[in-house]
């Protein structure tokens, strides 16, 4: 089994795992690897240094490793204590990725029919829900209007079913 440090033309980092270097080849030369967030077929192989599992060997605890390693980075000020909020881009992204999910379990997809359905819960014409859909900057501006209030979230498409 190979597995690869992969990234989309955006800049989307992700792993592939594939049954030798050829498969990822055929695959890639096939358009049949996409991007998670994004759904781009530009995809091209980051460098990676080889893992090596030893028989009886762990990983150190983090408390043992150094801020940067636990993606903590150190306050701007100059001071050696590191930031709770600032992650690694890896670990930020699998934050947003577990977000986007629960976003995604708990609301109901109403399609291009958000701004009538929300208007619809809004004047207590349908059922109180967690809704998301699509709809129109304008349609977005419209609801504002009338006191209805929106989040915009870009939510990739991969995301909608499952990942291996």
């Amino acid at each position: 089994m190979k597995v690869f440090d992969l990234a989309c033309e955006h800049d989307h980092a992700f792993e592939g795992w594939f049954g030798s270097a050829q498969d990822y080849d055929t695959q890639l030369a096939r358009h049949l690897i996409e991007c998670p967030m994004c759904a781009s077929t530009s995809i091209r192989r980051m460098p990676s240094a080889p893992r090596l599992n030893l028989s009886g060997a762990s990983e150190r605890p983090a408390a043992d490793r150094s801020s940067s390693e636990r993606g903590l980075v150190p306050q701007p000020s100059g001071t050696s204590e590191p930031s709770a909020v600032a992650l690694a881009p890896r670990e930020l992204q699998a934050r947003l990725i577990e977000m986007a999910r629960k976003l995604i379990a708990s609301t109901e997809d109403v399609g291009d029919r958000f701004a009538q359905e929300a208007r619809r819960i809004h004047y207590n014409e349908a059922p109180e829900r967690a809704i998301r859909g699509v709809a129109s900057r304008q349609e977005a501006r419209d609801l504002a209007d009338e006191g209805i209030d929106v989040v915009s979230i870009a939510l990739p498409q991969a995301l909608k079913q499952p990942l291996q």
